[in-house]
């Protein structure tokens, strides 16, 4: 199948003006005009214009606004100058879609009022339809018009991540619940996951048939795990998502934080783009995750909050590892931090384009 269409053998929106783009080559592993640059989190968080805009609306409903949505994703575009948008949502919204009574507190992060501990919990947690998520379409035809040649990037959470979330109820430091009912009770866990999986690849689909010209997977919270554990409890589901995008096309991306040990395994889970957080030099990550992927990252984002002189010398560092690799995109090795200073991002892209001009 041509990675013009999708499953069914129509034409996606996403492929004629984007596919040619510094970003998509990268994700392709093709020569590129200079390495194409990103950041996590860059709609929102550090932004003046976008605490301007969201003043007053709460995160989750934030995400259900298709113009609010498509306003907050462009920002970084106008602003940075960045080589890809990322969709401006949050990774709990599709089990928000699909009932789970569930709020993102300030400061807090997604809190569930009641937590998936046993088998009749799982029925709560249903399939997800594309009329559930009807603003994510809406906003995402909004934003490719918008776009036009820029790529944008649509994400999910990794059913590892959304199920630690379920679990606990809350973020945890410790993932105490998590690891309780993965060791306890397999045979649940593995189900939950795969539950997730099925939800995730739905909300992926949407995103993609909607325009989306990549998808990233965040598993933020799988670093918590043992390589042994993560390929045993984890892959499978991991596997059924980047699987069931497989037949469109798009570059899929996987990242999670604190994962230097587990870089082969989540290339292995079948990523195209394997993200890389700043504790692991690129060479390095390129040895562990093994030909045949290309790579993101990874400069540490607490670097921006130093000397202009201090930030152009760790992103050479970034871009002297990233020498080798089959393809690189500049990405932070995690989200771009609060109080950053947006001109630093700005300078950073610029940095990077004129360091790496062929």
């Amino acid at each position: 199948m041509s990675a013009n269409h999708g499953p069914e053998g129509q034409q996606t929106k996403h492929q004629p003006q984007t596919y040619d783009s510094a970003f998509l080559k990268a994700c392709r592993r093709e020569a590129v005009p200079h390495t194409p640059v990103w950041f996590m989190r860059q709609a929102g968080r550090s932004l003046p214009e976008y605490l301007k805009v969201r003043e007053g609306v709460p995160m989750l409903e934030s995400c259900m606004l298709p113009e609010l949505v498509t306003e907050i994703t462009l920002q970084p575009v106008r602003r940075h100058k960045v080589d890809a948008a990322i969709y401006f949502s949050d990774i709990v919204v599709p089990l928000k879609a699909i009932g789970v009574d569930l709020d993102i507190k300030p400061g807090v992060g997604p809190v569930v009022a009641e937590p998936i501990r046993t088998r009749a919990d799982l029925a709560r947690l249903r399939d997800l339809t594309p009329e559930d998520v009807h603003y994510v379409t809406e906003a995402i035809g909004m934003l490719t018009a918008e776009l036009g040649p820029t790529p944008l990037i649509g994400f999910a959470g990794a059913p590892f991540t959304l199920a630690s979330y379920l679990v606990e109820g809350g973020p945890s430091r410790n993932h105490e619940h998590t690891k309780a009912l993965m060791y306890g009770d397999p045979q649940l866990w593995a189900d939950l996951l795969d539950r997730l999986a099925e939800i995730t690849s739905a909300f992926l689909k949407v995103q993609i048939e909607a325009g989306a010209s990549a998808v990233q997977l965040f598993d933020s919270w799988v670093g918590a795990l043992a390589p042994a554990d993560y390929r045993r409890s984890v892959m499978p589901a991991s596997t059924k998502v980047f699987d069931a995008v497989a037949s469109y096309g798009v570059p899929r991306i996987h990242f999670g934080v604190g994962t230097g040990e587990l870089l082969g395994l989540m290339g292995e889970a079948g990523a195209d783009v394997v993200g890389v957080d700043w504790r692991v030099p690129l060479d390095e990550a390129a040895r562990r995750v093994g030909p045949g992927k290309a790579l993101q990252g990874n400069l540490d984002p607490a670097v921006l909050f130093s000397t202009r002189e201090a930030v152009e010398a760790k992103t050479d560092e970034v871009l002297a590892a990233a020498k080798g690799l089959e393809g690189h995109v500049f990405n932070l090795g995690h989200g771009v931090l609060p109080t950053t200073d947006p001109d630093a991002l700005t300078r950073l892209v610029d940095y990077v384009h004129t360091r790496t001009a062929v």
